[in-house]
């Protein structure tokens, strides 16, 4: 995938795992047996017009004025699915190591969001996390550690107990990220 700028990159890499299954659910419908149901949960969430292009693009769409009228958000997941339906080369590597630097602000305030009794943050954060146990590995530690985190645990040795050097340094910068956040 192109270089993008940092910001950019980050919307892409939150939403990999959306635009993989679009990508293959346009292909072959019966791969992602729970593609409706992320969808339907997105527009609970309140992506309407995301979910409704998406719809779109699984029915056949292919123009670019399917990018009229979107957020810049929206607009880059969308052009990420059209540009891997034409070239899979493109797509986000699903395998690539999360940028805890550009992870840990997103968590932590999803976490500070639970804890302090955001429902939408919470289910959000719930969907997060099983994403998060099916890839394996540290980030299938670091789901288990989501309730902890809601709960209030911050001692940064029980919550990285197992994994390796990178889920640590993510946990770290999650823990930071969420003292800053319990002082505003």
């Amino acid at each position: 995938m192109a270089t993008l700028p940092a910001k950019d990159q980050q919307i892409i890499e939150a939403h990999t795992g959306l635009i993989h299954r679009v990508v293959i659910g346009c292909q072959n419908r019966a791969m992602v047996p729970d593609l409706e149901e992320i969808l339907k949960q997105a527009e609970q969430n309140g992506w309407l017009q995301l979910v409704a292009v998406i719809r779109r693009i699984l029915a056949g769409s292919r123009e670019p004025a399917l990018l009229n009228g979107l957020d810049e958000e929206d607009r880059l997941i969308i052009q990420s699915i059209l540009q891997g339906l034409q070239n899979p080369q493109t797509l986000p590597d699903l395998n690539a190591e999360v940028n805890g630097a550009m992870a840990a602000p997103g968590i932590a305030a999803m976490v500070h969001g639970a804890r302090h009794g955001n429902l939408e943050t919470l289910q959000l954060l719930g969907g997060m996390a099983e994403q998060m146990l099916k890839a394996g590995g540290d980030m299938a530690r670091l789901a288990a550690i989501m309730r902890p985190l809601v709960q209030g645990e911050r001692d940064a040795d029980k919550l990285t107990a197992g994994m390796g050097t990178e889920g640590q340094k993510l946990v770290v910068a999650i823990l930071q990220e969420l003292a800053l956040q319990d002082t505003h």
